[in-house]
């Protein structure tokens, strides 16, 4: 049998081949599995012309596997030529990200140059791919609406990937860059109108040939692979297939970087971290300890907490630093306890952590100047749960808020003479990046999924104690590490379900312990909770309830039993949408007073809510 031969594919043939259905999947390999974050990363390798690894082909005289067409892809019904048996990942994540065709989901090239939020003195030539979520409102809107004005995009400074695909797309191209600088074109009333449009061409002429050099890249983007040919029997692709796919565990940063301190400084790093995580046993609850020790180093030295400012780091400071930086640590492991947070599985972001240990190495030990900067610190926590500024960009927009956090807190004078304030926060900034409205918390997903918004939820009603509606215990880190919490729904998965209707959201949902279910086909939720646990006195099962911000008139909403056919969905399906509506404001109101750097209480959320409510019925004078 003929050896397989390694060779050269550009996307934009890649890209062909799937237009036109030569390339198919066997049906053994699994669907697309990549998320968000690592589509993003490919795309910025693409971009960055990068190299990727080998895909593997087999070539097609006659199909030996059931296949199946990459998803999104035209199903032609001709000829197949080849059988992508390794590789589906990137190029399925290829093909939908540059057509933009993912569900609830928008990607962009962001460019740092383009962005109007920045000011031009810390503009870069930076590019690097973002994503949006997009969900359907009440009116059947789909939102975020900026998303689709090309001009709200360009303020941001993101274009959209489909915008960069192979093909011959000039005319789409050139109607999105008229549109995104309609808002800049000048008027012909206007005093010196021809220079004025001349610059305003000059800036169309610019953001085209921006696009066409990133499209010239991706287009000519080389994603190798290697060709067993057609004659090779199903059982030898099928095991060529399982040794691509089974590889050893490649070598870490960390075990890179262990090795250079190692060769500099002679001294053993992982002794170093052991007697760490003997002293400060709290840290490793957040996170792996050598991206923790990683990051954390880097920004102390005023390096992204990146990869790159991993490596670029003095690995000889990282070891001189080390005390402050373990010191720093334990506060963050002590700060976030003190918050309700207590393990990485309930953690919306890990992005703060390093930002938050750094910071300490930086704040007095005396009580009051240290209160005064912890209270900053609570509302970076919470801002960074309740605004998507860590939705992209994590490392560079952790390290940016770092900066701005640390000029406050060592006092740092701008060159104006006038000191830092919290405005300069990024993301304490509420004009650049508002807090999550009511609106967008209805629509949070289901919490135990890496979700920050959902976790951030969560958060809250862990900040309020999350007392178990059958003993009263608050949540603890014991109780996690035992397993003895468990993710409940609220409102009965099996009555949503059986009117056809979504039940996994983050405001359906309380973390408790463990019960049996019971049969729960025509119970209201409380009468539902009522049997799954022994309640005592009706005052302390609604402390318990209020605790988790369960709004208890919207939880006694009636029997359900008799109800039958539409009027049961309906009743159902309203119950539901009014209970999550009130959820939600409770949620929204805490967050609003969590980002504020203050303490909340149940009493006090629900009393507010429950009053303006009230105001807002009143029929006005």
């Amino acid at each position: 049998m003929p050896s397989s031969s390694a060779q050269d594919r550009q996307v934009s043939i890649w890209f062909q081949k799937i237009q036109n259905g030569e390339i198919k999947l066997p049906r053994f390999q699994r669907h697309q599995a990549w998320d968000k974050s690592r589509v993003c990363s490919l795309l910025d390798t693409v971009t960055k012309n990068l190299p990727l690894g080998v895909t593997l082909l087999l070539d097609v005289d006659k199909e030996q596997f059931v296949s199946r067409y990459l998803v999104t892809a035209p199903e032609t019904q001709s000829r197949v030529t080849e059988h992508l048996l390794d590789g589906q990942q990137r190029l399925t994540s290829l093909w939908r990200a540059l057509h933009n065709n993912y569900d609830g989901l928008n990607y962009f090239l962001y460019l740092n140059t383009y962005d109007g939020r920045v000011p031009d003195e810390e503009k870069t030539d930076e590019s690097e791919v973002w994503y949006e979520s997009r969900w359907t409102n009440k009116n059947g809107k789909t939102m975020p609406l900026w998303v689709d004005e090309p001009s709200e995009c360009l303020r941001r400074g993101v274009i959209p990937m489909h915008l960069f695909r192979p093909g011959d797309i000039s005319n789409e191209i050139e109607e999105w860059i008229d549109s995104a600088l309609s808002n800049s074109e000048p008027n012909i009333e206007e005093e010196n109108y021809k220079g004025l449009l001349k610059e305003w061409m000059g800036k169309q002429e610019k953001l085209k040939n921006k696009i066409r050099d990133f499209r010239e890249t991706i287009t000519h983007f080389n994603l190798p692979y290697l060709a067993l040919p057609a004659q090779t029997t199903k059982e030898t692709a099928l095991q060529v297939f399982i040794n691509m796919n089974t590889n050893s565990k490649p070598l870490s940063q960390y075990d890179i970087i262990r090795a250079e301190i190692e060769g500099v400084k002679g001294v053993s790093l992982d002794d170093y971290q052991t007697e760490l995580d003997k002293k400060h046993p709290a840290v490793q609850h957040y996170f792996e300890l050598p991206f923790l020790i990683l990051a954390t180093s880097a920004l102390i030295q005023g390096k992204l907490p990146s990869q790159r400012g991993m490596w670029d780091m003095s690995k000889e400071d990282m070891v001189d630093n080390w005390d402050k930086m373990s010191l720093g640590l334990s506060k963050m492991a002590i700060f976030l306890e003190s918050q309700a947070i207590y393990d990485r599985s309930r953690l919306p972001t890990n992005a703060i952590l390093a930002v938050i240990a750094a910071l300490y190495v930086d704040i007095p030990e005396n009580l009051d100047p240290r209160g005064n900067f912890e209270i900053l610190l609570k509302k970076y926590l919470w801002s960074s749960f309740f605004t998507d500024r860590y939705e992209n960009s994590a490392a560079s927009h952790a390290f940016n808020d770092f900066v701005a956090l640390k000029n406050i807190i060592t006092a740092e004078v701008k060159t104006d003479g006038s000191n830092y304030t919290e405005n300069d926060v990024p993301v304490l900034n509420r004009d650049l990046y508002p807090l999550s409205t009511d609106d967008e918390l209805k629509r949070v997903g289901w919490p135990k999924r890496e979700n920050i918004r959902g976790r951030g939820i969560m958060a809250v009603f862990s900040k309020l104690g999350a007392y178990d509606f059958a003993d009263g215990a608050p949540l603890t880190r014991q109780q996690l590490i035992d397993g003895r919490r468990h993710y409940h729904h609220v409102f009965p998965d099996a009555l949503l379900k059986e009117v056809e209707t979504e039940s996994y959201f983050a405001l359906n949902c309380a973390l408790i312990t463990d019960k049996t279910n019971l049969n729960i086909s025509n119970k209201d939720p409380l009468n539902y909770l009522k049997d799954r646990y022994n309640w005592t006195s009706e005052d302390i099962v609604n402390a318990r309830l209020q605790s988790h911000l369960i709004p208890l008139d919207e939880l006694k909403c009636g029997d359900y039993t008799g109800l039958v056919g539409e009027e049961k969905i309906e009743k159902v399906k309203s119950d539901f949408a009014q209970f999550i509506a009130k959820r939600a404001a409770y949620v929204a109101k805490s967050v609003e007073i969590l980002a504020e750097g203050r303490d909340i209480t149940a009493s006090e959320i629900i009393r507010d809510v429950d009053q303006q409510a009230i105001v807002a019925e009143e029929p006005s004078a």
